[in-house]
């Protein structure tokens, strides 16, 4: 790895995580392949410096992966699950060890706030967690046979080697919702992070090490491989892995889904967002602007459960903007690691045009800049990748407005009446992730919450969209993809369902009373 100078020693972090010296792309947990594939190089979207290159994995290396988790699939799931949950505590623990570091990594790498990377870390935790109480469970179900002298139940068996695909906003946090779950089910994992942050990968997968190593966990448990899109591309083709889980944009999904479909797998897709917040007369004031201004700068807009409409009742519109363009106003842009700042960068260039050409596009349609929009640029915010985070006046039906731009841009839409018209705005876009309201209204947020109401995966009332919390099943509708993460029984996507039936009468008496006589 390359040396790094900067100010808080991102080199004495790379070398407590154990990385100094890997810049192979592809690992099956006991070892580095020698990779020969192009070279990724990772730069902080902080200040533009390289923290290191990677040697891509090939699709030679892919093959090699791939075989090694089939082998090691079959002695895992022989494990039992509360054996495979104690490996997955342990792992807790590692990070627990390695939180401040892995935090700090994560957000330098990404470009989060400091907290915010901490707090990843904390999702891996409790996932962890989640997970070793879960391998004490995967319960099935016993069912009352209509044959006498015959027992019916279901029961849950590991699926094989899931694939994950995971997005850069969030480098290690979803791809351990998946792994520990599925690592307690029985399967074996596949991961290809995204290519914008392969160095916080190399780090979890050498935390892993520490553990399996301790434990004689066969190697081709936990699998790396880090490439572009070609990677993704061999894992959704894949007869061998029969579940992929993908993370991204909905393009991506699109992608994923046709090719897994294609051949009779199973994609579990968390895509894009388009998340609004309702405002009705009776919201609190003092607990919309907090909520609403963390759910649309928080992470720079790069979360997918980032807040990205603001759907405001008439009556209370006015007073609504102002507070929030007062409270844009103390927002503080700059270098993430410094925890007095609110809003760290965009990830790269790209993003920063996707910015200013959502902001132009609204502005063609007919919308108002209200405050933000201005591209930052000298001194600390030499990378060109620090923005001011926009507010803008639009109608929902704007085309800018139905899709998501991966970025720090609230738009501010005006309905009157019943809350039946804002729900109607709410759900008046293709994605179908989070949701919210703010009201004081019983019937307001109990018509939200009811089949006529959101019609996204998460619908909150009186706090944000962004925040899920561990335990609850975590994903959206529509092109969002339908898939269902972390808590809850999402646990039963990475497994296969089997229902049995014992006879131990002395006959043969057959379903639905037919007679076959010999």
């Amino acid at each position: 790895m390359s040396e790094v100078i900067n100010d808080f020693g991102i080199q004495k972090i790379l070398d407590e995580l154990g990385i100094e010296e890997i810049n192979n792309g592809a690992s099956t947990g006991g070892r580095w392949f020698n990779t020969r594939g192009e070279k990724i190089a990772s730069y902080s979207p902080v200040d533009n410096t390289l923290i290191a290159t990677v040697d891509a994995a090939t699709e030679v290396d892919y093959e090699a992966v791939v075989l090694k988790a089939q082998e090691a699939f079959e002695t895992w799931r022989t494990w039992p699950a509360p054996k495979r949950g104690e490996v997955v505590r342990q792992f807790g623990e590692k990070l627990r060890e390695y939180k401040n570091a892995l935090g700090t990594l994560v957000s330098y790498e990404m470009g989060k706030s400091l907290q915010e990377g901490f707090g990843e870390v904390q999702e891996m935790i409790d996932i962890c967690d989640f997970a070793v109480g879960l391998s004490r469970q995967l319960y099935g179900l016993t069912m009352h046979s209509e044959r006498p002298g015959h027992r019916m139940y279901e029961q849950y068996h590991p699926i094989g080697a899931v694939g994950i695909i995971s997005a850069f906003n969030f480098p290690v946090a979803v791809w351990s919702w998946n792994t520990a779950l599925a690592w307690v089910c029985g399967d074996v994992t596949i991961w290809k992070p995204s290519e914008k942050t392969p160095i916080t990968a190399i780090a979890c997968q050498q935390i892993i090490k520490q553990v399996f190593d301790a434990n004689n966990v066969p190697e081709g448990v936990s699998n790396l491989v880090i490439g572009d899109a070609t990677i993704g591309k061999l894992m959704a083709e894949d007869t061998r892995i029969p579940l992929v889980s993908a993370t991204g944009s909905t393009r991506m999904g699109k992608s994923v889904g046709a090719a897994v479909g294609a051949r009779l797998g199973k994609s579990l897709l968390e895509l894009g967002g388009n998340n609004a917040i309702i405002i009705t007369p009776t919201a609190d004031l003092k607990m919309v602007v907090p909520g609403v201004v963390f759910g649309a700068v928080g992470t720079c807009g790069q979360r997918c459960t980032s807040t990205r409409r603001l759907i405001i009742h008439e009556e209370v519109y006015d007073k609504v903007k102002d507070a929030l363009v007062k409270a844009y106003g103390q927002l503080q842009i700059g270098n993430p690691l410094d925890q007095n700042n609110h809003v760290g960068p965009l990830i790269d260039k790209a993003a920063v045009e996707a910015f200013t050409n959502a902001l132009n596009d609204a502005k063609t349609e007919g919308g108002v800049i209200v405050t933000g929009g201005e591209v930052l640029t000298g001194g600390e915010y030499e990378s060109g990748l620090y923005v001011k985070p926009a507010i803008v006046e639009v109608e929902n039906h704007f085309k800018v407005v139905q899709h998501e731009t991966f970025a720090p841009i609230l738009y501010l839409i005006k309905y009157k009446g019943g809350v039946e018209k804002a729900i109607a705005l709410q759900n008046g876009v293709p994605q179908g992730l989070s949701s919210a309201i703010m009201t004081n209204d019983l019937k307001e947020s109990e018509k939200f919450l009811s089949h006529a109401g959101s019609d996204c995966g998460i619908a909150n009332v009186n706090i944000g969209t962004s925040g899920a919390e561990i335990g609850g099943a975590f994903g959206g509708e529509k092109e969002t993809g339908g898939g269902r993460e972390s808590g809850s029984d999402a646990w039963k996507v990475y497994m296969r369902r089997q229902t049995n039936t014992i006879n131990y009468s002395d006959s043969l008496p057959l379903a639905q009373g037919i007679k076959f006589e010999l």
